[in-house]
């Protein structure tokens, strides 16, 4: 039994440690399994590939429970991304605090896309945002009327960027995989990387001690959601 139970141990920090790193930086499949073994601890590429496949959304599911109160003005946009060199549309919404509340991948970017992104947020969230903020779009006027005609509506391209600016880490690592191969892969993907990096950067830095201490607390509530007490023993 208490081998066993170490073995499993083991292999949820092995599983745990190639989820972070392959979330958090801009590494491939075989960049983790080669970092791994640096570290004395021999996974396989495709190893890595089905433990983010599993774990992912569930680890990223997990944070996102954790996360503090959501503010009330929500900030929407939407960017053409490649998918097997086919034009799509990531919709994204984000909260005042630049939080990312939740993404979809679509084939367009009109009125039905606009309300199923609507729809989806609120189910996702469990609450309704005091104002929305977009471009100028038409497609979020008329899904608003019809989805939250009682929020107010801003529209006006300047009162955007906060949503803008948070493309940018996807726009990176989309560059660095080169392209996303399907529409599905691209969701799964970009769920969980929406909510892994983001625990790890702490906002509004003062000093190293301050940033150090954030990190180490944040590294301590990734091991309880990913059931991890500590590195497993050297056999």
């Amino acid at each position: 039994m208490g081998r066993r139970s170490t073995r499993g141990a083991g292999t949820r920090w092995r599983s745990s440690r190639t989820v972070w790193l392959y979330f958090r930086f801009p590494l491939s499949f075989r960049e983790v399994e080669e970092l791994m073994l640096e570290r004395g601890v021999n996974v396989s590429h495709e190893s890595v590939r089905r433990w983010c496949a599993k774990f992912g959304q569930s680890y990223a599911n997990a944070l996102r429970r954790r996360r503090v109160p959501l503010g009330d003005k929500w900030h929407l946009d939407e960017v053409l991304i490649q998918i097997d060199g086919e034009r799509k549309y990531l919709w994204r919404a984000v909260d005042t605090d630049g939080t990312v509340l939740d993404i979809l991948v679509q084939n367009r970017r009109d009125r039905a896309a606009a309300r199923r992104f609507f729809r989806r947020l609120l189910k996702t969230t469990r609450s309704v945002p005091r104002v929305i903020v977009t471009d100028r779009l038409r497609s979020y006027g008329a899904a608003h009327r019809e989805v939250m005609p009682s929020d107010e509506h801003r529209s006006h391209k300047g009162l955007n960027n906060r949503a803008e600016n948070i493309h940018q880490p996807t726009r990176q690592r989309e560059r660095a995989m080169k392209g996303f191969r399907g529409v599905g892969g691209a969701q799964r993907f970009l769920s969980a990387f929406s909510g892994i990096p983001p625990h790890f950067r702490p906002r509004h830095l003062t000093t190293a001690t301050y940033c150090r201490a954030e990190t180490t607390t944040r590294f301590a509530i990734w091991d309880r959601i990913t059931g991890v007490a500590g590195p497993p023993a050297a056999a």
